[in-house]
């Protein structure tokens, strides 16, 4: 094949380069004698020798003729794999048509293994995926275009572009593999497409000796990556690949949206030979540690071990974790080759967090499927030490535009005289009203969702009129004045849309408390208990006893890295005595609390980048300036009225506060984005907490929440809930005119 000798040149010794930042460079014969070419006269020997040693290299021949068809043929190169492991091949291309546009690869073994979310009550038809044809999508295919290659063909006659493959099976397999360079330019008869049998090497198992920091076994978290840039794609350099994850017929449930693994002492990762760096830890109150490892060639399996180093644990001090918003199906999650996972595949998510009690809310999506798991009870995966229970989440209901509601510790999951979701009330008190009649709390989910105020501030507490236009607590404006709301969900949405509601209704005298959610794997997928509650109990951790935490207060909403223990007023500890202390007339009241946090010291730009969604909390963003101090705030009737500089360090400090008042309210401890305690209630002379401004502010979010939800009430609901509305309006103007 004849080319212009010179660009050609060129074009091969990027080739090589390629080839060597991909991690699979030309044999150290083949790089000598290409350079060598450098020092010759261009010609048509020159190209003939630059093709003498490329083409062995060679998976594929593709063929453009002159309108543009594609054909492709065997090349020279061995159709071997490395199991879990990219292997690197050149395609030849012969251009007849001088295309510049991508060459892009194609095999139905490299189609998706699962279907992504639809997020409808049952799986639909047309996305079922079998089992047969799951374990038959094996394979990953990219080309490389990093330095020193582009995405495009260059034009010239006769080129080389660099594929990579990924095989999860070991074995003998037989792989279709097609070319085109953009739509319509396959050729007739198939011709585009290429059979191979690949004969696939198993990789080495890695067996995993985990250790707890007290020396107990654990399960922890792994995130396995090389070095190698291969492509745009998401999690190239991750190993096991995520995109051919499939929880439901792997070995372990890995899930093909995370970078991570989950894996307890004793389990087992397949890696191929190479050199890799592992990040292993087990949710925040563990330092995150990397470690370097090279697996060998020519081994079947081998030992390496991982110990985990907390800089806390809260255990120790009688607190437990807690995040009561985790999906097993929706968003991140597949419809098929199964309807989101089982309840096994997220008891190890909870494991590998460290969360003592997760609640994994059934919802909308899959939601048929999902509720095979609801038992009203503990799941039967549940120890002493770690808790998981199904409870419900009312979203993909008719009253998810009033916004979503979690229900936990109920008995019952199915909403009385109803079979299919489109049955359920299309607002949210009904709803509250039935969950809390049969024993179980209930809150907002994703508070700040819809709250945005119709004019940008950052103040906080603001006056600003919210826009009461999305799923999160619009409609609690409402229920709070009913006595319907238990807790307030924190830590997932915009801090300043959550807490100005959260502040305006403790300012009118409710009692609602503050609970910490992640909502996995939709606002992130990163990992569960992203936000997390962490409550106090004097008996052995049970879900009752949670509850019962979160229902009192005796709690606190974290990101995970920042704690504040024992948080008292006049010596009454928050959850305890109804969080409330009572006085006569003017008092100084004495502010208490262990406070501690954790920030890394600064290393480079990304020591100071949130890791999760920006919305969610992050004590990245309390970092004063370059050093590890942050502040913390008292918090009076939602403003801050002391600030306290403190080092997060991870050692444990006391905190104290003074504060003289005349007049009742709520008192709180906050690092802004880092933790919030759950608020006391002081009473002055036995008055209700009361500031007129924000029973005004709450009054017109009822008005305005009314003018946005009222057109997608049902008919038959709207006399009931309108008189739900009025009556809240009530309670406010009651308030504005004391």
């Amino acid at each position: 094949m004849n080319t212009e000798p010179q660009p050609f040149l060129s074009h091969a010794l990027r080739i090589s380069e390629a080839l060597s930042f991909a991690g699979s460079a030309l044999s150290d014969q083949d790089q000598t004698r290409l350079k060598a070419l450098q020092h010759q006269k261009p010609s048509q020997q020159v190209v003939e020798e630059i093709q003498s040693i490329l083409d062995p290299y060679c998976l594929a021949v593709v063929d453009i003729n002159a309108e543009a068809r594609v054909k492709v043929d065997r090349g020279a190169a061995e159709a071997k794999l490395t199991q879990n492991g990219w292997t690197i091949f050149l395609v030849k291309v012969i251009n007849g048509a001088g295309v510049t546009s991508e060459l892009k690869p194609e095999s139905p073994n490299a189609l998706w293994p699962l279907h992504t979310t639809s997020n409808s009550p049952k799986v639909l038809p047309e996305h079922v995926i079998s089992p047969g044809e799951s374990a038959n999508r094996f394979l990953d295919m990219q080309m490389y275009t990093g330095r020193p290659l582009k995405a495009n063909l260059s034009g010239q006659k006769l080129e080389y572009a660099v594929l990579q493959v990924y095989s999860k099976d070991a074995g003998s397999r037989e792989i279709e593999i097609s070319f085109n360079v953009g739509q319509g330019t396959q050729d007739i008869g198939f011709r585009n497409s290429t059979h191979f049998l690949f004969d696939i090497k198993p990789s080495v198992k890695v067996k995993l000796n985990v250790l707890d920091d007290n020396g107990a076994p654990a399960m922890a978290s792994f995130t396995i990556t090389d070095s190698v840039f291969r492509s745009k794609g998401r999690f190239t350099n991750v190993y096991p690949l995520p995109s051919r994850r499939v929880a439901a017929f792997d070995d372990y449930p890995d899930f093909y949206f995370q970078k991570q693994v989950y894996r307890k002492d004793g389990e087992s990762i397949s890696l191929a030979p190479g050199t890799y760096t592992v990040t292993y830890t087990r949710g925040p109150e563990y330092v995150p540690q990397t470690k370097k490892i090279t697996i060998p060639a020519g081994k079947d399996s081998i030992d390496l071990s991982f110990q985990l180093k907390r800089w806390i644990d809260l255990e120790k001090y009688g607190w437990y974790s807690a995040d009561h918003h985790v999906h097993a199906a929706g968003c991140s999650h597949y419809d098929s080759p199964e309807e989101g996972v089982v309840a096994g595949d997220m008891f190890r998510q909870a494991l590998g967090e460290d969360l003592d009690i997760s609640a994994v809310l059934t919802w909308g999506p899959s939601w048929y499927y999902q509720k095979q798991f609801f038992t009203g009870k503990d799941d039967s995966m549940s120890t002493k030490k770690n808790i998981m229970r199904y409870d419900v989440e009312v979203s993909g209901f008719p009253s998810s535009h009033s916004g979503h509601i979690v229900l936990l510790r109920i008995k019952e999951d199915d909403y009385p005289g109803t079979s299919t979701i489109e049955q359920w009330p299309s607002y949210t008190l009904p709803i509250l009203k039935w969950a809390k009649d049969q024993g179980g709390i209930v809150g907002y989910a994703h508070s700040g969702w819809g709250l945005d105020p119709v004019q940008p501030t950052k103040e906080l507490p603001n006056y600003v009129l919210p826009k009461m236009d999305g799923i999160g607590a619009n409609e609690y404006v409402v229920a709070v004045t009913d006595g319907l709301v238990d807790f307030y969900s924190a830590g997932d949405t915009y801090l300043l849309n959550e807490l100005n509601m959260y502040y305006h209704s403790l300012n009118c005298g409710f009692k609602t408390r503050l609970s910490g959610e992640t909502d996995f794997p939709c606002i992130t997928d990163l990992r569960v208990g992203l936000a997390r509650s962490y409550f106090k109990s004097d008996k052995p951790v049970n879900y009752d006893e949670y509850v019962a935490a979160i229902k009192s207060g005796r709690s606190y909403v974290t990101e995970g890295r920042a704690h504040l223990l024992g948080f008292s007023v006049n010596g009454t500890e928050v959850g305890t005595k109804d969080s409330e202390v009572k006085l006569k007339g003017k008092q100084t009241l004495n502010i208490s609390a262990d406070i501690t946090a954790y920030l890394p010291p600064i290393t480079d730009s990304n020591s100071l980048k949130p890791e999760g969604p920006r919305v969610y909390w992050s004590i990245l963003g309390a970092r004063i300036g370059n050093t590890q101090n942050v502040n913390a705030e008292l918090i009076v009737n939602g403003r801050a009225v002391d600030t306290i500089e403190v080092a997060a360090d991870g050692k444990m400090k006391k905190l104290n506060f003074r504060y003289e008042t005349d007049k009742s309210c709520w008192v709180a401890i906050r690092i802004l984005g880092g933790v919030h305690s759950n608020p006391i209630f002081v009473t002055v002379d036995d008055k209700r907490i009361h500031e007129p401004k924000s029973a005004e502010w709450c009054m017109k979010a009822v008005d305005q929440c009314w003018k946005m939800k009222e057109p997608n009430i049902r008919a038959a609901e709207k006399v009931a809930a309108k008189e739900a509305y009025d009556k809240a309006r009530k309670v406010y103007e009651t308030l504005i005119s004391e």
